[in-house]
């Protein structure tokens, strides 16, 4: 159901805590295949470069810049009334787009489809990976540097099967409501949703591993079928926009090979319901 909203398409391939390259290049190609369905230009932020591999605390200063350009560029959009649409390579990204949204939409709630609920800190994390702390940050459990303000009763975490025990511990506690993956999963949303908007962060990894390249490979994830049905869900909600993190291509290659074998458009597919009505005029 079309309300007016235009959406706007972004890549971010910028650093943000990487442990391979392989994110960077998959942000490029997705961020091309949402192109190609949306028929929409995209506004590239963020190159390629080695990864650091290294502790957070030096991850977050090198990924800082371009970080900040994000977040800079979600400003522009939200004041313009347009919908964000963004690939990313690393959900650490989101430690810039979460707390602008949630200045300009305090009343949304942000669907994190995830294998993990990256909700460790720097003093809870085991391994120190900036990844393992975005949703944390944005929500203000530690400061990132880049904001906050997102509460935790307005995340809805789905998929979440792999959780460090200091996550568990949150989980068990309820400070974020979680959907396990399953027959039912559509339906729980839809009563946690209730009729607030919605802004949907896709981690890859939430789907069954060999669906798609991802980094982490965790079983008992969702099907493509299954991602679908919760775009038609969000869909008729009022979707605000879609970020889309830890897409990785398989091996690097020509661009077409690479492209044509990723994945990219079965993805772009089951995220079309609610892509069309991001994009509805």
């Amino acid at each position: 159901m079309a309300r007016g909203a235009t959406s706007a398409l972004t890549v971010f391939r910028g650093r943000a805590g990487d442990r391979n390259e392989r994110g960077m290049l998959g942000a490029r190609v997705l961020g091309s295949e949402l192109a190609r369905h949306t028929g929409q230009n995209s506004v590239l932020i963020g190159q390629s470069r080695p990864v650091l591999n290294t502790s957070w605390e030096t991850e977050l200063a090198a990924a800082s810049p371009e970080l900040r350009r994000l977040a800079c560029r979600y400003e522009e959009l939200l004041d313009a009334g347009l919908s964000p649409v963004t690939a990313m390579n690393r959900c650490a990204a989101a430690l810039a787009t979460l707390p602008v949204l949630v200045r300009h939409r305090p009343d949304v709630r942000v669907v994190w489809l995830d294998a993990h609920p990256d909700l460790n800190t720097p003093a809870t994390s085991a391994t120190g990976y900036l990844g393992g702390m975005a949703l944390a940050g944005a929500t203000g459990m530690w400061d990132s540097g880049l904001g906050a303000g997102l509460p935790a009763d307005n995340v809805v975490l789905g998929g979440v099967r792999d959780p460090d025990p200091p996550e568990q511990r949150l989980l068990d506690d309820g400070v974020v409501a979680t959907v396990p993956v399953g027959p039912d999963m559509s339906s729980r949303l839809e009563e946690l949703l209730a009729d607030h908007p919605v802004y949907l962060h896709l981690d890859c990894d939430v789907l069954e591993p060999g669906i798609l390249s991802t980094e982490q490979r965790v079983p008992g994830g969702m099907t493509l079928d299954q991602l679908e049905a919760v775009a038609e869900l969000l869909a008729d909600r009022e979707p605000v926009g879609l970020e889309v993190a830890e897409f990785q291509v398989a091996e690097p290659g020509p661009s077409s090979t690479v492209e044509a074998s990723s994945g990219a458009a079965e993805l772009v597919e089951a995220l079309s319901p609610l892509l069309r009505e991001l994009g509805a005029r």
